[in-house]
């Protein structure tokens, strides 16, 4: 829980999305005395015609919502940083053949990044809706886990830098989606019934295949059978599938997995059968670990993780290694067998619990 007194006197900057989520955060702020700047980031999509984008709406709401709390609003236009910065990054490692999360970079490079360098250096705190909180443990500011298991967000938090977790303040990470809800309609905001986006951040309605397709193009490729090395069909881009996809794939006599990618033969392994043991694996490598805890640069040996954002959490142990340029390397040994692991992939890392979130690092397989 926040200690309102202690920020009373501090500048405070709240993005503002339009959506309920931080509208909810903006009554909650007004309500224990703090009222903040409040700030809508504009970001895309890069190109208007026949992209189906919700900005508008969400602008229109954001402002209403502003207005109602007696908050001024700015719009700060991050569209040129995020189409250079998380649209590089995301099409970079699309095109290896690895699966990249926007989102992630997102918070680590726009919401707290970019928006930092614009205007957020003057505020004490920027304040978002994301279902997550921070704790101070020991003298050390802790991202922690929400008690909402579907909504928690910590996985997408986990790549932010340490400052940037020094000034984040999450407002409703103690409260469950519904009571949110409940919230928003006891209060007659104006998004109170409005749907959850859904997808990644920048593209609204926007197709995720047809973003890769203007920006990769196609590139045809077989499809083979892993266990007999035959044929069975065709592929228009690595880049439009992922490790344990098996809806999509266009092929007859199903169910189908993809179990594995060749980038440099432009070649898509399946395997045919339910949950086939070969898209399994307990063990990988994660690299780049981002620890985002001032002063805490180990994990413990026991932890919990995960690969994607579900409400699960999977015991593992973890395993220390050297690697080439002399930065440590972690093997996590998984206590059960995971479905669809991923290069590219961020493994998000917590204790036991799954309370306190250590950060996260890339999957190397």
């Amino acid at each position: 829980m926040i200690d309102y007194n202690k920020i009373k006197d501090k500048k405070v900057a709240l993005l503002l999305s339009g959506g309920v989520d931080s509208s909810v955060v903006l009554y909650e702020l007004v309500r224990h005395g703090v009222h903040p700047d409040c700030f809508y980031i504009k970001i895309g999509p890069e190109e208007k015609e026949e992209w189906d984008c919700n900005s508008e709406e969400d602008l229109e709401m954001a402002t209403s919502v502003a207005k109602k709390y007696d908050c001024k609003l700015e719009v700060v236009d991050c569209h040129k940083e995020y189409w250079s910065q998380v649209t590089k990054y995301t099409m970079e490692k699309v095109k290896a053949g690895f699966t990249p999360n926007p989102d992630v970079m997102c918070n680590r490079l726009i919401k707290f990044g970019a928006f930092d360098d614009k205007r957020g250096h003057d505020y004490d705190y920027i304040a978002t809706g994301h279902y997550a909180q921070t704790e101070w443990i020991d003298g050390r500011k802790w991202l922690t886990t929400s008690p909402d298991p579907v909504k928690d967000q910590t996985d997408f938090l986990a790549q932010i830098y340490q400052w940037q977790l020094k000034k984040a303040l999450f407002p409703i990470g103690h409260f469950m989606k519904e009571e949110v809800r409940e919230i928003a309609e006891r209060e007659r905001l104006i998004n109170a019934k409005r749907k959850d986006s859904q997808g990644i951040c920048f593209l609204g309605n926007i197709d995720y295949n047809e973003y890769v397709r203007r920006y990769l193009g196609e590139q045809v490729g077989d499809i083979i059978e892993l266990e007999t090395g035959k044929k069975i069909g065709e592929h228009k881009g690595l880049w439009f599938h992922t490790i344990g996809q098996r809806k999509g794939l266009g092929l007859g006599g199903g169910p189908w997995f993809v179990v594995k990618k060749d980038v440099a033969n432009n070649i898509l392994y399946v395997s045919h059968g339910y949950d086939p043991e070969t898209a399994y694996k307990k063990d990988f490598k994660i690299h780049g670990f981002d620890f985002l805890t001032e002063g805490i640069t180990e994990l413990p040996k026991r932890i919990t993780f995960k690969i994607r954002h579900t409400p699960d959490y999977h015991p593992a142990s973890v395993e220390v290694s050297t690697s080439e340029d002399g930065t440590p390397t972690f093997i996590i040994h998984s206590d059960e067998k995971i479905h669809g692991v991923a290069p590219g992939q961020f493994c998000v890392v917590y204790d036991e619990q799954h309370h306190k979130c250590y950060g996260s690092g890339e999957i190397t397989i």
